[in-house]
């Protein structure tokens, strides 16, 4: 007989639990391998075997619904919301036109960007705050650039990111607050991801040409860019956020990355272990599912907490602590199995652009007051980061 399902009804996606989101997600998972949100009515899974088994699994943990799945939101449904077949053919259009040698020509247009990025913060006399002066306007310039989309309205990027991470979460206070004005930032993006609009030799058309040889429809190419604009950019900026955060907080490390600049991809992995931009991704069972002593019925919906998982200490040694020498094999922060991000090569060629025009021109970071968390339930991250830039 299957041993009931522990039940809380603390509300873990309110303003407060969002400001303490690790404490909140690690409690969770120590709780139980299988726990009910009463508030929401979804089950939720936050050790590392659980839930990287589940991510694997598309066959019992099904993409087609969610938490708070609403087929009508602001954000593009496509791909995320797919299973095979249809979603690896979808995938694959992405996924060429992403891979390592259709994106090796940009790897120079993103070193130049991403050094006059940290000239231009060096040049403010030494305290900025990172995410507005560092990891947004590199990120806001090179992938609206790589997709091909016109340089007006792109100020809209920001809001569109907000309200796309918050269809991903219940629709609560935080939800309510990030729809604030978005008609605009909604019009900018039904014409932005327009084939007319689209530079003829960017990202953004290529997904067009895949519709032109009936890969795809033409409908779901204009949902493709969508989704590239709208997936692409902010897991980014956070993750490069959280590493300048880390850089902070253990300067040994930043010092071990100048030192070896080699490390620049495995320090982007451990940031996304350290503090994934993502709390969870959902899923609903098509089964039932046993974990260990407890079954989740057929048709659960169900969250699989990605950060919670990443500091399992059941896999991690210290994992609180950012170490860019540790065996990163099996981290979910970039999920697994037929979900795993497709933008990876892309999030890696920034993030190793960025870290490299770091590394000759600051010599350390150090903070300079509190981070501030991005206040969405589902994406997470610092949204403001005060720090001063110690020049080599």
């Amino acid at each position: 007989m299957a041993t009931p399902i522990p039940v809380i009804d603390d509300d873990i996606f309110s303003h407060e639990s969002v400001r303490d989101a690790r404490a909140v997600d690690d409690r969770v998972r120590e709780l139980a391998p299988v726990v009910r949100l009463g508030r929401e009515d979804i089950v939720v899974m936050g050790r590392f075997d659980h839930v990287s088994a589940s991510l694997a699994d598309w066959r019992s943990f099904s993409s087609r619904s969610r938490p708070w799945h609403d087929p009508s939101s602001v954000r593009p449904e496509i791909l995320l919301t797919d299973d095979p077949p249809r979603h690896t053919e979808v995938r694959l259009v992405i996924a060429n036109a992403l891979s390592p040698k259709a994106l090796n020509h940009m790897a120079e247009a993103f070193a130049s960007d991403a050094a006059h990025v940290v000239e231009r913060a060096l040049e403010s006399g030494g305290e900025v705050d990172a995410v507005s002066a560092i990891c947004r306007p590199f990120v806001y310039k090179v992938l609206p650039d790589l997709l091909g989309l016109p340089e007006q309205g792109r100020e809209h990027m920001e809001a569109f990111g907000h309200m796309v991470w918050a269809t991903m979460g219940p629709m609560n206070r935080l939800f309510h607050e990030a729809m604030i004005g978005n008609e605009p930032v909604l019009a900018w993006v039904e014409e932005c991801c327009r084939r007319e609009n689209l530079h003829p030799d960017g990202l953004g058309m290529a997904m067009f040409h895949a519709a032109d040889r009936g890969e795809i429809t033409p409908a779901e190419a204009k949902l493709l860019v969508g989704i590239l604009l709208s997936a692409a950019a902010d897991t980014t900026v956070m993750t490069i956020g959280t590493a300048i955060r880390a850089f902070c907080e253990f300067p040994e490390q930043y010092q071990a990355l100048r030192d070896d600049p080699s490390k620049t991809r495995t320090a982007f992995d451990e940031s996304l272990r350290w503090d994934s931009p993502s709390r969870m991704a959902g899923r609903i069972t098509t089964r039932d599912v046993a974990i260990e002593d407890y079954v989740i019925p057929a048709g659960t919906r169900c969250g699989l907490l990605f950060a919670a998982a990443n500091r399992d200490p059941r896999k991690w040694p210290e994992p609180d602590r950012f170490d860019i020498g540790r065996n990163l094999r099996g981290q979910v922060g970039w999920g697994a199995g037929v979900h795993m991000c497709v933008g990876k090569t892309l999030a890696q060629l920034e993030a190793d652009a960025m870290f490299r025009a770091m590394l000759p021109r600051i010599e350390r970071f150090e903070a300079a007051g509190a981070a501030e968390p991005w206040m969405t339930t589902i994406g997470h991250g610092p949204v403001r980061l005060p720090v001063r830039l110690v020049a080599a």
